[in-house]
Formats: C-alpha cells, structure tokens, sequence
C-alpha cells in the first residue's frame, strides 16, 4: 500500500522561503510521477508543480520561477522548494502519485491522473 507523508510546511513571512518534503513508501517510488497540489480556504484544488520519472518538470504560471520541484529516488522523497513566496501561496499543499507512469509520461497537472495523495502540509505566508 503507497502511503505520502508531507512535512515541512508551517508559517512564514512574505519574501521568504521554505521546503516541503514528501515521504513515499510501499511502492516503486523510482516508477513514480509525482505531483504537489495546494487547496486554500475557500478554494479548489490547484495544480502547483510536477516531476515525471525522468526529472523532467512543470510548473503552474503563478509558482514559475519561484517554485521548484526535486526528487530523490534512493530516499523515496520529492521536495518542493518556494521561494519569494506570497500570501496568495497560503494553502494546505498535498503531495500526489501516479505509479502508473511510464518513463515517457510527460509531467501532469491533472489531479484525477494521481492514485495516491498526502495528507497534506499547511504553509501560511503572513504580509
């Protein structure tokens, strides 16, 4: 059974930066594409970022360029680091699986390609 554990969110000041981390187990992690979402009150769930299995990347336009994404398949972990980060980036951000990726799979912005979701990490971003 996959479980994702995230870690790492928490509140910090506009300008700042912080790490989200994503613990993965139960599963070929290596097979993996990987996807951070983020849900703020009041809100849907957006798409913030993705990695495929080959480290290949995507960004949402309001992250790029201040957002980056990272895996590490030996600790089975997937980062999200945010920078420059704005009170609009205050939300519970969720980690999410797709083991069902093949090493073509181009990275994926659709929630509904994910099978296995976080329990999530709250970031706030004061001003």
């Amino acid at each position: 059974q996959v479980q994702l554990v995230e870690s790492g969110g928490g509140l910090v000041q506009a300008g700042g930066s912080l790490r989200v981390s994503c613990a993965a187990s139960g599963g070929m992690f290596s097979r993996a594409c990987m996807g951070w979402f983020r849900q703020a009150p009041g809100k849907e769930r957006e798409f913030v970022t993705a990695i495929n299995r080959a480290a290949l990347a995507y960004y949402a336009d309001s992250v790029k360029g201040r957002f980056s994404i990272s895996r590490d398949n030996d600790k089975k972990m997937v980062y999200l680091q945010m920078n420059s980060l704005k009170p609009d980036d205050t939300a519970v951000y969720y980690c999410a699986a797709n083991y069902r990726c093949i090493l073509s799979t181009p990275p994926n912005s659709d929630p509904h390609d994910y099978d296995y979701w976080g329990q999530g990490t709250q970031v706030t971003v004061s001003s």
